[in-house]
């Protein structure tokens, strides 16, 4: 568990938000499920929010300013990425890094994973939208399901 200023005095987590929604009488059946699969369910939270910032993004570049489909998926790839990296630092692996360099070693791990799959939804668009003339939107939110999942098994083994 994370240790710092809002712990517990016996070094326990302290509950946060989602802990305290899942105490509400119409969530706290599922507080057990919540409970053995906390992280899984935080990452399919805020993985399915990326999920909309990238997919509006790239919708916003492509429709409103009529960017090229592999330009647009870059852009929105650096709204995505920035909202994921606060959002799964904070809740969903409950990130230890403290202090600057801590913190910056793991943002570097975390951008290179991330831009690993960036690499992988690039050459999805590239031969499904490029080469064989699919629909965008549709191939987008298709790589974005496929990035996901390597974006977990990213940052559980090696980022946080």
């Amino acid at each position: 568990m994370r240790q710092n200023d809002g712990d517990t005095p016996d070094g326990a987590r302290r509950a946060d938000v989602f802990d305290r929604l899942m105490r509400l009488k119409l969530l706290n059946r599922l507080e057990p499920l919540y409970r053995a699969h906390r992280e899984v369910l935080l990452y399919l939270l805020f993985g399915g929010l990326t999920f909309v910032v990238s997919i509006a993004t790239y919708a916003l570049f492509i429709k409103v300013f009529k960017a090229d489909a592999l330009l647009a998926n870059v852009f929105s790839w650096i709204f995505a990425v920035a909202f994921a990296y606060v959002t799964n630092r904070t809740w969903v692996f409950e990130s230890r890094a403290a202090g600057r360099e801590a913190v910056l070693k793991e943002m570097g791990k975390f951008f290179s994973g991330r831009v690993a799959t960036l690499l992988v939804e690039e050459a999805i668009l590239l031969v499904f939208i490029k080469w064989l003339h699919f629909d965008s939107m549709a191939v987008k939110v298709a790589a974005q399901v496929v990035v996901i999942v390597l974006n977990y098994v990213v940052s559980k083994l090696w980022v946080f």
